[in-house]
């Protein structure tokens, strides 16, 4: 079982369902209100859990309505809680999500809060926790001096180092320096490289910029359309597996969730981006974020089904 570890942002998901999203000044007759937990962070730790890895988050959250949401979340899931602070002082960050039912796309406006208070001490408090682990995974929803922290101690104690660069923020690129895997979508890829990303040319091309920062191994997840990789010296267009899509909030954080488990695992990568690419595929089949997240047994059920891959 591998075991993975980083700094993250950890949500509620406030998300209302309509027939279409409104236009400014327009009113839409919603369907459903949902909440929910979310967050990067949180969404890609729960992501690796239930895919069969043991997760350490670090993070923050306020002692009010919302962090008893996560709370209880987290204890009917089984993760640990060990490094998320709590303090009756701060609000638990939120996302006010809005859900197109025609096509299930959304809409989304984050207020990080208690997030934007992880720093360089709450890493390295869990120090003895990066020694053990198998990798490293983190986002931008948390602030950059912990990535920085993080990647710090995945170096000291030479373990894969994650990051996908979401959401897009404007920062120093050398957070990007001696980066295992970088992890974008294509508008990431685009507003971090200066290269719109339409083609697979381009991917290659902002891949080159993406290297030229530090990164070993670039991965652009490009939707529907897949996921593309390339090291520098091979690459791989891998398609995305065609599923009914219910909603769609959660399928970056369960690619990386799910990838971070099979690297850990000291899968390949070709058959960790499978296996990345499965636990997407399952996730937009069902409403929720974190609750999206397939079971292990689900995504090897998948694994062998669509690439004759089995794993235990």
């Amino acid at each position: 079982m591998a075991k993975i570890i980083g700094p993250g942002s950890l949500n509620v998901d406030i998300t209302g369902y309509a027939p279409h999203l409104p236009v400014g000044g327009e009113t839409t007759k919603g369907t459903t209100l949902r909440f929910s937990p979310g967050g990067k962070g949180s969404n890609q730790m729960t992501a690796a859990h239930r895919a069969g890895a043991t997760v350490r988050l670090i993070g923050r959250r306020g002692k009010d309505v919302l962090g008893d949401i996560l709370q209880k979340f987290y204890a009917a899931e089984g993760m640990s809680e060990q490094y998320i602070f709590t303090s009756p002082e701060e609000e638990t960050g939120s996302a006010l999500i809005e859900i197109d039912q025609r096509d299930a796309q959304n809409r989304i406006i984050v207020i990080p809060a208690a997030n934007e208070r992880v720093d360089r001490a709450a890493v390295l408090a869990a120090e003895a926790d990066f020694a053990d682990a198998d990798a490293v995974l983190t986002q931008l929803e948390t602030t950059t001096e912990a990535v920085m922290a993080a990647k710090e101690l995945a170096h000291k104690y030479g373990k894969p180092f994650i990051l996908n660069p979401a959401p897009y923020t404007h920062l120093d690129k050398k957070i990007f320096d001696g980066v295992d895997f970088v992890t974008p979508n294509e508008t990431e890829a685009e507003e971090f490289t200066g290269v719109k990303v339409g083609t697979v040319e381009d991917c290659r091309r902002a891949a080159t910029v993406f290297f030229e920062m530090g990164v070993k191994n670039v991965i652009i997840t490009l939707g529907v359309r897949g996921a593309f990789f390339t090291d520098g010296k091979k690459e791989l267009l891998l398609p995305a597996i065609k599923m009914k899509a219910v909603e769609t909030t959660g399928a970056g954080d369960a690619f990386n969730g799910g990838f971070a488990t099979a690297i850990g695992e000291g899968l390949d990568v070709e058959t960790a981006l499978k296996f990345a690419t499965c636990t997407s595929a399952i996730s937009v089949t069902r409403l929720g974020a974190a609750q999206s997240m397939p079971r292990r047994e689900e995504i090897l059920a998948l694994l062998s089904e669509k690439f004759n891959i089995s794993l235990s």
